[in-house]
């Protein structure tokens, strides 16, 4: 048989130890013109197999016939690995053919994954670029920054990618950490006078880095300089990193340039709140996963009202949940509204909207409102108007062209004026200051 003949061949090139470990409990289950199927033990097996040895398999294959088939895994129970494990420096089994080397991975949550993920407008990219970075696709490139507010689901994504790559990859050398652990391991070793090691670990030991909350090393200039160094290796060694911030890079004080600029060279997203249709996706998914029994006009109304952060959605959920146990009673819409007030969720009668936020810009500015949908471009007018259009862009859900039709102009003028109140709150502390207390006062 020619499964026999390739197996013959592998000895050759694999030590004893490996090929008895990796190669012997294969077994051919179906050998034609067509297809080489073979048969392991079990998923990590396969998966193992895979990544290491179907390369030299269809090598060996390519060298004994003109037309060879395709070989294609699947899982048996009917084979067994042998229990032959190596023991390397530091007393710890390993298995023959497994570099030596240990992936440093922070705990995980186990409904962090890809398939838990609800996918929306405000979260596509980050989405897509996570998926392509864990099966080592490089459509987005090989290196991700990705930001968000709190609850938007960036360690939700990070988490996904982690458990992708130990389900399909399990031989990936893997780092996933803090920023706050990875100053953490540095400081222990600066004191146990271990540094080399500490490098070595992320520079030659590592295929996928994924750090997160990187806005928490602000100030932390030595920790900055030894983690700017690590990604540069890694970056231009076409290895993968993903780095997380609750704030977008741009905004991080305390941050040395040339650090921002390695941390951003790559493909850089933001997760925003979930818009009305995402936010009705995740009620609906959450209330399913959670054996919670809403009607559609139940979704549609906590939607409505729960505008945020996911985590007060499942806040809120729960509350809903537990709260019908107590009264015994499916959920109905004074339970709602009961566990909205509990937890401060209830929105205002008044929703804000463009025309709200275009009366306050008025009133704040003390220009009328007739000035501000007028033609003038005199800077007393049109910063006002511009700051008007941005707050609008943020704080509802209403589309460019209909911010436009607020003030008499097209959808690319207010993409204009975004895009300069955004830069100018970066760059100026006045404008800053001017935006964050029209913020206040839209809360209010």
């Amino acid at each position: 048989m020619l499964w026999d003949t390739i197996k013959k061949s592998l000895i050759n090139s694999l030590s004893e130890s490996e090929y008895n470990l990796w190669i012997k409990p294969l077994s051919c289950v179906q050998e034609d013109d067509k297809t080489l199927q073979i048969a392991c033990p079990d998923r990590f097996f396969s998966a193992w197999v895979k990544e290491r040895y179907l390369g030299l398999i269809e090598s060996k294959l390519n060298k004994l016939t003109n037309t060879p088939p395709t070989v294609s895994l699947t899982i048996s129970n009917c084979c067994s690995p042998p229990p032959q494990q190596e023991k390397n420096g530091s007393g710890q089994l390993r298995l023959p053919g497994m570099d030596n080397f240990k992936s440093t991975i922070r705990s995980l949550h186990p409904a962090y994954t890809f398939d838990q993920f609800m996918i929306g407008e405000s979260n596509l990219l980050a989405r897509s670029a996570c998926n392509a970075i864990a099966v080592a696709d490089y459509t987005f490139g090989n290196n991700l920054f990705m930001a968000s507010g709190t609850g938007l689901g960036k360690s939700h994504l990070t988490q996904a990618v982690v458990h992708q790559v130990m389900q399909n990859a399990p031989g990936t050398r893997m780092h996933y950490l803090t920023a706050q652990q990875f100053s953490a391991e540095m400081v222990k070793s600066i004191r146990n006078n271990t540094m080399q090691q500490f490098a070595h670990r992320f520079i030659h030991s590592c295929d996928l880095l994924l750090v997160e909350d990187i806005h928490t090393l602000a100030g932390k200039t030595k920790t900055q300089e030894e983690l700017n160094n690590i990604l540069d290796y890694l970056i231009k060694s076409g290895k993968r990193v993903i780095v997380t911030s609750a704030i977008p890079a741009q905004d991080i004080q305390g941050l040395d340039e040339d650090f921002r600029s390695r941390m951003t060279s790559g493909l850089i997203t933001e997760i925003k709140p979930p818009e009305y249709k995402t936010r009705v996706s995740i009620i609906r998914h959450k209330a399913t996963y959670g054996n919670l029994d809403l009607q559609d006009d139940h979704i549609h109304f906590l939607a409505d009202q729960l505008q945020g952060d996911i985590r007060r959605i499942e806040s809120t959920l729960m509350g809903i949940k537990a709260k019908a146990s107590v009264y015994n009673a499916p959920p109905d819409m004074d339970i709602l509204r009961s566990v909205l007030e509990d937890f401060g969720n209830v929105q205002q009668e008044k929703k804000l909207n463009g025309a709200i936020i275009r009366d306050i810009i008025s009133s704040q500015y003390k220009i009328s409102v007739e000035e501000l949908i007028s033609r003038s471009r005199k800077r007393a007018v049109s910063f006002p108007r511009q700051i008007a259009m941005y707050l609008t862009r943020k704080y509802t859900e209403e589309s460019l062209a209909n911010i436009g039709n607020l003030y008499n102009r097209d959808h690319s003028t207010v993409l204009y004026a975004v895009k300069v109140i955004h830069r100018d709150i970066v760059q100026k502390n006045s404008v800053r200051q001017q935006v964050e207390l029209l913020k206040d006062k839209l809360k209010r």
